[in-house]
């Protein structure tokens, strides 16, 4: 899946209190985050989202739109919206894929569950999909970890010949990969 491209969707989403049409080209053009859960109304879900609910304002100040997806229903998404606080802060698109088109796109359809694995994409302006997670049922993701491999694909794309470390922190160094390098780390 790295490196490739999204492939065309249209789907319905809730957002700001209302229902948008969005397709692949709302996407193009923008930092993006694909963040597929299992199903509203559950117990890890709910935590994950608010997480990264936490992190939406930060997210849309380094130009990344955040799209969670689930294959229950946009009216669902609403009616979980409206009686959970935890995701009534959320801002950011919660699409509605009960049809399974978005979540088979990705390859994360649980075989014969009609329900999406918990995974993370993270896509680049062009629509090219530079990092992706996939955790088992009961392993929540963390939205810190989220956002700093938002900061370094960022950083990737923008200085061409510089790589990014395990555990790097924006401002960190980074390094060139050269002959010279080639057994010194």
């Amino acid at each position: 899946m790295i490196n490739t491209q999204i492939k065309p969707f249209n789907a319905t989403a809730f957002k700001n209190g209302e229902f948008v049409e969005i397709s692949e080209k709302d996407v193009l053009g923008k930092w993006a985050v694909f963040f597929f859960y299992p199903a509203d109304f559950t117990f890890v879900c709910p935590t994950e989202l608010g997480d990264v609910a936490d992190k939406y304002e930060e997210l849309q100040s380094r130009g990344v739109e955040v799209f969670s997806v689930s294959t229950d229903t946009h009216f669902t998404h609403k009616a979980w919206h409206d009686s959970s606080d935890t995701i009534g802060k959320i801002n950011y698109y919660m699409v509605g894929d009960q049809t399974g088109n978005i979540t088979n796109n990705f390859g994360v359809m649980r075989e014969g569950q009609g329900l999406a694995d918990r995974a993370t994409f993270l896509i680049d302006p062009e629509g090219t999909i530079q990092a992706m997670e996939i955790t088992a049922e009961g392993i929540g993701r963390d939205a810190e970890d989220l956002l700093r491999k938002v900061k370094a694909a960022q950083y990737v794309a923008a200085h061409p010949g510089e790589v990014c470390p395990a555990k790097w922190k924006e401002g960190e160094a980074t390094l060139a990969p050269s002959l010279d390098l080639v057994g010194k780390i």
